[in-house]
């Protein structure tokens, strides 16, 4: 089922309401679910590797609180920004300033920036590892089988 946009994303604590959170496709919602957002986004960083590292390991132990927590939206939540940490870096190493388009609607050339690429990789490793422990992705199916 698609992520649902047309919530009043102001109004609602999905940890008091988790039957309204959709898993959507990617990193849809990321910016929007509360708590959630407000609990990962101040740790979201990937400038520099050692940035990218420190940050991509407090978003997993978020991680892995939530899943403590028995808490999905909080596990998925912290699954879209590690992956987000992983897509966002990688645009800033293959296109300057992380602009893939110029003015007029074309693809800029790629200049690959070793170091976001290395943060990449950094969040790409703990994305793996998020995205395939069996605890999520079985919380993941229930959630789905439950609410859509």
């Amino acid at each position: 089922m698609p992520f649902n946009y047309d919530l009043d994303f102001n109004e609602i604590d999905f940890r008091e309401k988790p039957e309204l959170y959709r898993v959507g496709r990617g990193e849809q919602g990321v910016l929007l679910v509360e708590p959630y957002k407000s609990e990962i986004l101040p740790h979201w960083r990937f400038k520099t590797p050692d940035i990218a590292k420190e940050s991509s390991e407090k978003i997993y132990e978020l991680f892995q609180q939530y899943k403590k927590d028995d808490d999905f939206v909080g596990m998925d939540m912290a699954r879209k920004f590690i992956q987000m940490g992983y897509t966002r870096s990688r645009r800033y190493a293959n296109y300057k300033g992380g602009k893939k388009y110029d003015g007029e609607g074309e693809v800029n050339d790629r200049q690959i920036d070793d170091e976001k690429a290395e943060s990449a990789s950094i969040f790409e490793k703990k994305w793996i590892e998020v995205r395939e422990d069996e605890e999520y992705l079985a919380a993941k199916k229930k959630h789905q089988k439950k609410y859509g």
